[in-house]
């Protein structure tokens, strides 16, 4: 009887440790049995410490992703622990746009990151108290190959940029980085991004839609939605809006704007149209146009300065040497302490990255990128709506002083997807303010943030966490004063 018993005791044990190391436990924490192979690779990323950091109880990791073996194609990434049960929360994917502009350099370290570069003398981290690591596992990716420290060994590579190849290695990279953080594929997962985004995110999202639908899939990704920012989705309705606003908030004449608005088709530009629209640009070399009521930063930076705007339909939607102004309280000069500390070889060395010595310095943007660029739809609304369609969650939303991609953009854009509006114009609060308002759609909501600029959780970082932390969560924003 007492062997039975013991017999009895092991097999409870084993059926005990199977369910321990379940990857969907019943309380809805995963849990993957990690091999020795795993661990190794997690642990060669894994960032113990950075120049000037201060200390955190959240774990970070840091480095490269191959996306194409015969090319030496490969992505930089930096990804952050949730603050709090890392284990409970969901997986978040930001990109920034361009198309050639940094994840890195402005999502991570000037608007939704955990640590800001404070000084351009010495490495300084500050540490951002309204973080989205504290409402998710937090995935930053410099994408596509020629941004930031991401790179091709093939040179003809480049002729390839635009939207498609950026998607598929974006899911390339998607595929190949839960294959090395295994206990992060159950985790529900989202994709958020701004500006050149409005492609990025539907396109990278269409693919991971597509791919599951083959349920036997091995590369399954856990997929609940995506959200959007002062994004980029539509040429005619966002060159429209844009001219509409500038009119609307005095920033061009009322002459200007009647030339513009008689001479331009913006589905159809002509060298006519082309000229006036360079007169309407000029007026944004002398104040921000990602951010119409911030001061601009006027000091020797190491970056190099190029106009960002060019022609009716401008390759690049980046703020590459046009300085981001920030409200009182905030560096405006932010963006050259950030390619400051990015270039330092300490701080590299801590990161991993730039390990085949890339020779060019990191930058926010990069012209190559940006000036290949030749695959972009005119449109990203009949993804969208497919997506919608298909049941992904969808919120967009618009910092209301961005005069490049404006509220008045993404409301005409919205239009032309002819949704249902199920309650209209509707106030949120933060604390006691108006933070902004929504629309909610028939699959689809939309917010605005009150007093922000192109890059939201910049000028509004309260409200931005207040935003993502409901949307993830899928739930309406407060209606009244909190």
């Amino acid at each position: 009887m007492a062997l039975c018993s013991v017999i009895s005791n092991l097999v409870l044990l084993h059926v005990l440790l199977l369910i321990c190391f379940s990857t969907k436990e019943a309380f809805g924490v995963s849990k993957v049995y990690l091999s020795r192979e795993v661990k190794a690779e997690q642990e060669a990323d894994r960032v113990y410490g950075l120049p000037g950091q201060p200390e955190v109880k959240f774990n970070q990791y840091s480095g490269y992703v191959t996306v194409n073996e015969t090319h030496g194609r490969a992505l930089f990434y930096w990804f952050f622990e949730a603050a709090n049960k890392p284990q409970e929360k969901p997986l978040l994917l930001w990109l920034n746009g361009g198309p050639g502009c940094s994840s890195i350099g402005y999502g991570e370290a000037e608007e939704l990151g955990p640590f800001f570069p404070q000084d351009s003398f010495e490495p300084k981290l500050k540490l951002n108290p309204y973080s989205w690591n504290k409402a998710a596992n937090l995935l930053f990716l410099e994408s596509p190959f020629g941004v930031g420290f991401s790179y091709t060994n093939t040179s003809s590579d480049m002729s390839e940029l635009g939207d498609t190849i950026a998607a598929k290695d974006a899911h390339t990279f998607l595929i190949n980085w839960f294959r090395r953080f295994p206990q992060f594929r159950s985790h529900k997962f989202y994709i958020s991004g701004e500006s050149y985004a409005g492609h990025y995110v539907p396109q990278l999202s269409e693919l991971i839609f597509d791919n599951n639908r083959n349920a036997s899939n091995k590369d399954y990704i856990n997929f609940k939605g995506f959200m959007i920012g002062n994004a980029l989705m539509d040429d005619e309705t966002d060159q429209k809006g844009m001219i509409d606003y500038a009119w609307d908030h005095a920033v061009i004449s009322d002459a200007l704007y009647h030339n513009i608005t008689t001479t331009c088709n913006f589905s159809n530009p002509t060298s006519e149209c082309n000229a006036e629209l360079n007169k309407y640009f000029s007026v944004y070399s002398i104040i921000d146009m990602y951010s119409l009521y911030t001061p601009r930063c006027f000091s020797n930076s190491s970056e190099t300065v190029t106009p960002a705007i060019k022609g009716v339909t401008p390759q690049s939607f980046s703020k590459f040497g046009m300085r981001l102004g920030k409200p009182a309280g905030y560096d405006p000069c932010a963006s050259d302490h950030t390619y400051d500390y990015l270039n330092r070889p300490e701080v590299q060395k801590a990161l991993h990255a730039n390990v085949t010595k890339i020779p060019y310095p990191w930058s926010h943007c990069s012209d190559n990128v940006s000036n290949f660029w030749n695959v972009a739809p005119q449109s990203t609304l009949p993804v969208i709506k497919k997506l919608i369609a298909g049941g992904l969650r969808v919120w967009v939303y618009s910092g209301d002083t961005d005069g490049r991609i404006p509220v008045t953009s993404t409301r005409y854009t919205l239009k032309k997807l002819g949704l249902k509006i199920v309650e209209d114009w509707t106030p949120w609060y933060t604390s006691r303010q108006v933070g902004g308002w929504t629309v909610e759609y028939d699959g689809l909501t939309f917010v605005t943030i009150r007093g922000a600029g192109h890059q939201v959780p910049t000028f509004a970082p309260k409200q931005a966490l207040q935003l993502i932390r409901h949307f993830l969560v899928d739930k309406k924003l407060p209606q009244h004063p909190i």
